[in-house]
């Protein structure tokens, strides 16, 4: 950490109302006895929230239905912007008294609003710049600026206590902009740690799991709920990485709606998919919608894409669009249909929801055409990577080799990915 982030913040005049009343309250431009209390207090707010979105934090924090306000505030907040009337008077409509408590809860919105946004258009883009450019602080002689650019998001005396929630929040906004673009998100799969920090570093925004690859490395086959186990423990693993992830969690594994919901809130992933598939068949649409809606009640957050069977298993393929409707209406973020080829279809069901399809001989631009949101590589990675594998073993037996990452190149790949974006 560089010596400069030790240094006090400016200090800022004190202020009986509006902007100036929050600066001269809050912990982040506090120094000495007043940061110390300051930042207890504010501990003690974040402490066991599990927020998923902005919203959400609103809700914890005690301001529901704030952003609007908070939005206003966010430009003025920063002692060396300038105070407009407009984010005064949003101030004043958020605080019913002026004590620390209410100061720490607005503070704590403004800063998880400006950071989560500002980190959730990187996480989207690829840009590596870290979401805060820079930060002031007191030399006792002057005021100087220092960069952030080699300190991860969050580092130093000051850092906000909430930046892991913002960190996750951010990767959720960004995981669900992603589903909004002109061009499909093409989305690869991994099976492991290793599998998912090369795909990212390769260029890809976001990373899935797919429930073939997870459960066969393991020894078990796919699509029978028996991989939950294995398939929990590799989404909790990837969730701190500093991209969005998405979780293939099958059926959800045997368990009843309200476990599973409670599992997909606390995984802190960015998504999740489930299926109506069951090891013996379809789940009835009403029993699919129970569970959508008991993971999006408790986990609104998190994209859920409701990964439909009927095409991808021969059953009932006339009803996928009804099951379609179905799952949107029960919360759904996303539909997904495996094994969707015909243009007509994709074109019908692309108009009720971002839908993603497998990759197919169809161009990732051809499918947007169609409509497609989300192309998923599924399996295939891991199918490849296997085939890859014995192709080279075979090469190596034979006299010959194959090409591969270095040592090198994996052991950076796995140091850099083990680093949350957060700090």
């Amino acid at each position: 950490m560089s010596e400069e982030l030790l240094l006090p913040v400016p200090s800022v005049p004190p202020g009986d109302t509006g902007v100036a009343w929050l600066q001269s309250s809050v912990v982040r431009f506090s120094n000495g006895p007043d940061h110390t209390r300051r930042r207890a207090l504010t501990e003690r707010l974040l402490d066991g929230v599990r927020a998923g979105s902005l919203d959400e934090l609103a809700i914890a924090l005690g301001l529901p239905g704030s952003l609007d306000d908070i939005a206003r505030i966010a430009p003025s907040y920063q002692p060396h912007e300038p105070i407009t009337a407009a984010a005064d008077a949003a101030v004043e409509r958020l605080a019913t008294t002026h004590d620390e408590e209410t100061a720490a809860r607005i503070g704590l919105l403004v800063q998880a609003w400006a950071a989560t946004h500002a980190l959730a258009d990187r996480l989207r883009t690829g840009d590596t710049a870290p979401p805060v450019p820079l930060t002031r602080r007191d030399t006792g002689n002057s005021v100087i600026e220092v960069g952030l650019a080699n300190h991860p998001f969050g580092r130093g005396p000051h850092a906000c206590p909430g930046r892991h929630l913002a960190t996750r929040i951010a990767k959720n906004t960004a995981f669900r902009a992603l589903h909004q673009q002109a061009d499909p998100l093409v989305l690869p799969n991994a099976w492991d740690h290793a599998s998912a920090v090369a795909l990212h570093a390769a260029g890809f925004p976001a990373v899935g799991t797919t429930s073939l690859g997870v459960a066969a490395a393991h020894g078990i086959p796919d699509g029978m709920g028996l991989a939950g186990d294995q398939a929990v423990a590799l989404a909790r693993l990837l969730a701190d990485l500093p991209f969005p992830v998405t979780a293939d969690l099958e059926s959800g594994f045997g368990a009843p709606p309200h476990e599973v919901a409670d599992l997909v809130a606390g995984l802190g992933v960015a998504g999740v998919n489930l299926e109506d598939g069951r090891p013996h068949g379809l789940a009835t649409p009403a029993e699919q919608a129970e569970l959508i809606t008991a993971v999006k009640t408790r986990a609104p957050g998190v994209f859920l894409n409701a990964r439909i069977d009927t095409h991808w298993l021969g059953l009932a393929p006339e009803e996928t669009a009804d099951r379609a409707r179905r799952y949107v209406d029960a919360g759904a973020d996303g539909i997904f249909v495996a094994g969707l080829t015909e243009p007509r279809e994709i074109e019908e069901l692309a108009a009720l929801a971002p839908l993603n399809v497998l990759a197919q001989q169809r161009t990732p631009k051809e499918l947007g055409e169609l409509g497609v949101k989300r192309v998923s590589t599924g399996s295939l990675l891991f199918r490849a990577a296997l085939h890859h594998t014995v192709a080279t073993a075979e090469a190596v037996r034979d006299g010959g080799t194959a090409p591969a990452f270095s040592y090198e190149d994996v052991q950076e790949l796995v140091s850099r990915g083990t680093r949350s974006a957060a700090g």
